[in-house]
């Protein structure tokens, strides 16, 4: 080795060998990238040192000789020498170990951690071999439910403060903690506030002990009877890495992967306890098709025969523009791409839609100018983020928001109708009422009143702007304004959100009016001409109509069919009642899902779908990185994939989509879609793209990039107008068919400001009818203070609706 470290690395010698480590690394850190490991406990990578355990005592040469000292609270510096297999240290550990085992209880035989667990593997490796110790071990109540999801045994607790100090320094939720001092120190929540943060589940895999169990997985299976593989999660467009870990197929748990470029290792409660209702037995196992007395099971041949003889019908009286599709967003990209050409090229319709009337404008999400990325946040100076509430749509993309402004320095603004989980760690908040939202807007671009010191922190460059919808009664115009206001600050990236898992992927893949395969114009006759050379089939001109649009027409009796992929629009659309009337007057209604719902209901006929674990894909996240998804399991009964039973419905009718296999569809879309050339399977099956690959957004490969516009328009100016969001626990299929997540979603209220609560005669906790443009409800009234006057918040998707409009009444009940 040269006598010269390289630029930015330092020498060190550990155990008499020398290397160069990155300077300013932790020496634990620094000692395993170099293939030194040193036994360690409390130290974790994604959360600040604390030296607690001691157990990663090492000794480090030193002008007065050595000393002993803590690896994971010491940085390397040049020249130094470290021992880590010295006597002194070995008999330190062993030390360490003895003390740790005084009070623990050797229950490793029923203990979940067994097998997997640190203590167990660094007692063998780094223990004395037995204890001195013969006195009575501390014994408590076990275990304790500290929430719905987590149980604690505060025996096995080794006092590492993992837990707490994720839940601090991290989730930014301080429900766990320490109490009593000395021997008596044990881990507890406050009294009458159980550990209900988002994010507890993350405790529950970082714990090195079996103190923290999750109620979902305990005594269900031990880590060597488990088979796992690498996947996304299916809940949101953030695309979190995930090992999937099953067992006599059935999913029992999934655990976080740490990739640096999306979840860090994190994952939220409904991604991580979300897999209870891939084993529910409500899923659909066999075809069903409409009888007189509702649903009736049916076989293959007449639910494929039914289906394709009833769009044939169709389209030969009314033509092929009387079809549309809706969907697709849940899946993975081959599936949504074999749902849009069986809807373009065998059909014959431009109207389909992954979107359900609560997404932005399809190319802004697509290909927007100076896209950003997750890890753009690492080095921000500055963050805007206007769009949904991050904590409730789009978990860890917050952890990553809130991270970058409590640990990196980033100054944070918040813009949005009410409190939001960020709140606490932003540099300003700016409140607005809905349907408001373009004069704050105007405001900040002119840097008038209180906006005027955000305008100041958000050209500290460079500059990240994270927008979407941030309540359903609100347009899209005002996300793409946010966007281009965003683009003129300094050395800004812009990162369009929508909540749907693959929606990204979807639009990508051409399921949108506006959009072809690879993110193409559906008005360019150029890439319509490719696309039909590729298809050979002819593709309908122009753009087509979307999810809104489909409702409509419906409702004028120009749609007349309708194929769902995943897609539950009585329920999605923002205005619930007006879309199951809509769907109720269809002559046709093909369904394609894993569980009967309130659309299915309505269906001519319902195909049994596999679903997450049960199909192999690929996924594109809402910074379009491209991600694999994995098959493990087989599916219920005689479910099959979305693209076998689109490709049997094409054969009745006449033609075909090409699809003998997830892998044959893969290689079809890199043809197709230029941009997605480099994203192969095989290529995401290696050390490089297990992160993901990024489809680019401004190269030869991409056919458009969409520079937003600001479209202003006028504030509605009412007495009551209603904000409607979505929660993270919810009325949704996946949260109800699982037993852990079912209970976590809330009673539906009504939130209002305590002025005007008072104005209406309204007590906080009191009985109130809200009155919207298409129904009413009876709900209880709560106070929020967050609210500007004259706003009230309803949560979207807890099973209550009176329609999207902004415009609302309430009135108190005796």
């Amino acid at each position: 080795m040269s006598d010269e470290a390289t630029p930015g690395m330092v020498k060190i010698t550990i155990d008499g060998r020398e290397m160069q480590v990155p300077a300013g690394d932790l020496l634990i850190a620094a000692a395993e990238k170099a293939g030194t490991y040193i036994p360690r406990f409390c130290w974790h990578s994604r959360m600040k040192p604390v030296g607690l355990c001691r157990m990663c005592l090492v000794e480090v040469e030193g002008p007065r000789g050595t000393m002993l000292t803590t690896s994971c609270t010491m940085q390397v510096n040049d020249g130094m020498v470290v021992h880590t297999e010295s006597d002194v240290v070995k008999k330190a550990q062993e030390g360490v170990l003895e003390f740790l085992l005084i009070n623990h209880p050797l229950d490793c035989p029923v203990c979940d951690k067994g097998g997997e667990c640190p203590l167990q593997d660094q007692t063998v490796s780094f223990g004395p071999g037995e204890s001195r110790f013969v006195e009575e071990k501390r014994h408590f109540e076990k275990p304790i439910p500290i929430s719905d999801l987590v149980l604690l045994d505060r025996e096995r607790c080794i006092l590492c403060a993992r837990c707490t100090r994720f839940s601090e320094e991290i989730s930014g939720d301080p429900l766990i903690e320490f109490v009593e001092r000395g021997s008596g120190t044990q881990v507890l929540t406050f009294p009458d506030e159980p550990f209900a943060s988002y994010f507890s589940g993350n405790t529950v895999q970082i714990c090195p002990v079996g103190a923290l169990t999750a109620t979902a997985y305990r005594f269900r299976a031990r880590p060597w009877d488990l088979q796992a593989a690498e996947s996304t999660c299916p809940h949101c467009s953030v695309g979190c890495r995930i090992s999937v870990q099953s067992s006599q197929n059935q999913v029992l748990r999934f655990q976080g992967v740490d990739v640096d470029s999306t979840n860090q290792g994190w994952l939220c409660d409904k991604g991580r306890f979300g897999f209870e209702y891939l084993n529910s037995p409500d899923r659909l196992s066999t075809p069903k098709m409409a009888g007189d007395d509702g649903l009736q099971e049916a076989s293959w041949i007449d639910a494929l025969d039914a289906a394709a003889s009833g769009l044939m019908s169709i389209i030969d009286e009314h033509g092929p523009g009387a079809v549309a599709g809706i969907g697709g967003a849940r899946g993975t990209n081959e599936e949504a791409y074999a749902f849009g050409k069986f809807l373009r090229s065998v059909v014959g319709t431009g109207h389909l839609d992954a979107q359900i009337g609560d997404g932005l404008e399809p190319r802004l999400l697509a290909a927007p100018a100076d896209r950003g990325l997750i890890g753009d946040l690492e080095k921000a100076s500055s963050i805007l983020v206007w769009g949904p509430d991050l904590k409730e749509e789009l978990p860890v993309l917050y952890l990553r928001v809130r991270r970058a402004a409590t640990e990196l320095g980033a100054k944070l603004v918040v813009a949005h109708p009410r409190r939001t989980g960020l709140d606490d760690v932003a540099t300003h908040t700016l409140r607005y009422r809905p349907g408001a939202g373009q004069d704050l807007l105007r405001r900040l671009a002119a840097g008038e009143g209180d906006a005027g010191a955000a305008l100041a922190a958000l050209k500290e460059g460079p500059t990240v702007v994270i927008t979407g919808l941030a309540g359903l009664t609100e347009g899209p115009d005002l996300a793409e304004a946010v966007a281009a206001f965003g683009r003129d600050l300094p050395d800004a990236t812009v990162l369009p959100v929508a909540r749907r898992s693959n929606v990204f992927g979807a639009l990508d893949m051409g399921v949108s009016p506006a959009l072809l395969p690879g993110r193409a114009s559906a008005v360019d006759d150029g890439a319509r001409a490719t696309l039909s050379g590729h298809w050979g089939a002819d593709v309908p001109d122009g753009s087509g109509r979307d999810t809104a649009g489909i409702i409509e027409g419906l409702e004028a009796g120009a749609i007349r069919a309708v194929v769902l992929l995943g897609a539950d629009p009585a329920v999605d659309f923002p205005d619930p009642a007006r879309a199951s009337a809509a769907l109720a007057g269809a002559e046709l209604i093909v369904a394609i899902d894993m569980f009967e719902s309130v659309s299915t209901s309505m269906a001519t006929v319902v195909f049994p779908a596999l679903g997450f674990t049960e199909t192999e894909g690929t996924v594109t996240n809402l910074e379009g990185r491209v991600q694999k998804v994995s098959r493990l399991l087989p599916g219920p009964g005689g479910a099959r994939p979305s693209w076998e039973i689109l490709e049997d419905v094409a054969t009745r009718m006449g033609g075909s989509i090409g699809a003998t296999s997830a892998g044959v569809i893969a290689t079809e879309i890199e043809k197709v879609a230029p941009a997605y050339a480099g994203a192969t399977w095989d290529a995401l099956n290696t050390a490089f793209g297990r992160d993901g690959i990024v489809v680019p957004t401004a190269d030869a490969t991409q056919p458009i990039e969409y520079v937003p516009v600001d479209r202003p328009s006028a504030p509605v100016q009412r007495d009551l107008v209603l904000h409607l969001a979505r929660v993270l626990y919810d009325g949704g299929t996946t949260v109800q068919r699982g037993l852990s997540l079912a209970k976590l979603a809330a009673e539906p209220a009504v939130y209002i400001t305590p002025q005007d609560a008072h104005r209406l005669g309204v007590a906080d906790g009191s009985a109130v009818r809200l009155s919207g443009g298409n129904g009413s409800a009876e709900l209880t009234a709560r106070f929020d203070d967050s609210l500007t006057p004259g706003a009230v918040y309803l949560p979207f998707n807890l099973g209550i609706s009176v329609g999207s409009g902004l415009e609302v009444e309430l009135e108190a009940l005796a």
